[in-house]
């Protein structure tokens, strides 16, 4: 691990210390439930697809600020990594909003894709430099599990229901991105 991806030792569940464990002991029982977490059988998935497991936490991570619908979680994992397998930049605005370090940003603007920042994914190719949260169990598995699709392309549903709509093509990306600002 390196100070940019150390997020990813760290597995979301309760545990159980005593109030004068210090800072050694932590990272031990941290680094004993990472190696618990990753089973042989999450390990083969992620390397099937060709990704380390710290690779698979920094897109779960994104993932995990894109949606909270766990039901798409996986589609929208499967976006990234085509984008990724076809050496597109990502363009997560998850990732900007790190980037900006204002967490209490709610809309991503243009002037953000301007940042030079190893975390902006509109102005770098490739995954960013390590995590952008501490993705959920949830996340991890379903980019460990994502969907198969020809999806390149999402934006938010003009229903307001927070899923959002998939394309292929830009074409329809922008028609899909049209109704959601007309809305």
């Amino acid at each position: 691990f390196t100070p940019d991806n150390i997020l990813a030792l760290f597995i979301p569940n309760t545990y159980e210390f005593y109030w004068n464990t210090g800072a050694d002991k932590f990272i031990q029982k941290m680094a004993k439930e990472y190696k618990k977490f990753w089973t042989s059988d999450r390990v083969l998935k992620a390397k099937s697809n060709h990704f380390t497991q710290v690779q698979i936490s920094i897109i779960a991570s994104i993932v995990q600020q894109e949606s909270n619908k766990e039901d798409e979680k996986p589609v929208i994992a499967g976006v990234y990594i085509n984008r990724y397998r076809k050496d597109w930049k990502l363009e997560a605005d998850p990732t900007l909003v790190y980037a900006l370090g204002d967490f209490s940003v709610n809309r991503v603007l243009n002037v953000y894709k301007q940042i030079d920042s190893p975390y902006n994914t509109y102005m770098y190719k490739g995954l960013p430099p390590g995590p952008i949260c501490l993705p959920s169990v949830r996340s991890i598995d379903a980019v460990l599990n994502y969907s198969r699709h020809q999806y390149m392309y999402f934006c938010a549903k003009d229903d307001f229901s927070g899923y959002h709509s998939f394309a292929e093509t830009l074409s329809q990306h922008s028609a899909n991105a049209r109704k959601f600002q007309k809305a």
